[in-house]
């Protein structure tokens, strides 16, 4: 048996398709993204404006929730993570569950999910606090946001367009992420850039 099984959450987890904008959630798409500054599942400190010069992608996971389940367990959001990578970007997973709350990991238990997913983010933000979801304004996991190497935002929103648990769903999905990538790699406007997100709610510190 997995060593983090993928549970599927009851009733009391909220399973939702989109959940209303949090009234701390401040972020613009075409406005700088906020800085921040975080520590990884391996113990570094990572700052956002270290990376000016780079696309930044940051993705809000919970490995217990079975929207993030559908991506990972397809090999969906790995294909993705090493396509981006492949092409210079900088892709942060951030886990904002609380302590004793659905998908809170530890350091260690982090890194085991990551390689048992055999996924690739550049590194796994840790944020059991809550402070970098709520600077900006996560809702879902999965909830995805693309800055640009000048540090602007210019997608944020739903990874998809394929909001169901249906894994056969991903290969004929319009995956927004991977659009806005390209766009701003090859220096287009970014055509779709938000969209509702959909997922599980981020379980945040009460």
């Amino acid at each position: 048996m997995a060593r983090f099984p993928w549970l599927i959450p009851t009733t009391a987890a909220v399973v939702v398709s989109s959940v209303a904008a949090p009234s701390w959630a401040t972020v613009r798409v075409g406005n700088p993204a906020p800085d921040f500054t975080a520590k990884t599942s391996t113990g570094q400190t990572v700052r956002l404006s270290d990376y000016k010069g780079k696309v930044v992608v940051l993705e809000w996971t919970n490995h217990q929730c079975p929207f993030v389940a559908k991506h990972y367990r397809s090999g969906n959001m790995q294909k993705l993570q090493q396509e981006a990578k492949a092409k210079g970007v900088v892709w942060f997973s951030v886990v904002s569950s609380a302590p004793g709350q659905q998908g809170f990991v530890t350091a260690a238990q982090a890194n085991a999910v990551v390689k048992e997913q055999k996924a690739s983010p550049t590194a796994v933000i840790l944020d059991p606090e809550g402070t970098l979801g709520k600077l900006y304004g996560a809702r879902t996991t999965p909830h995805m946001f693309v800055i640009d190497k000048a540090g602007q935002l210019q997608y944020m929103g739903a990874i998809d367009d394929q909001p169901n648990l249906a894994e056969k769903d991903v290969t004929k999905a319009n995956n927004y992420v991977r659009a806005a990538i390209q766009q701003i790699l090859a220096g287009q406007k970014v055509t779709t850039s938000t969209t509702q997100p959909y997922g599980c709610s981020v379980k945040y510190k009460n």
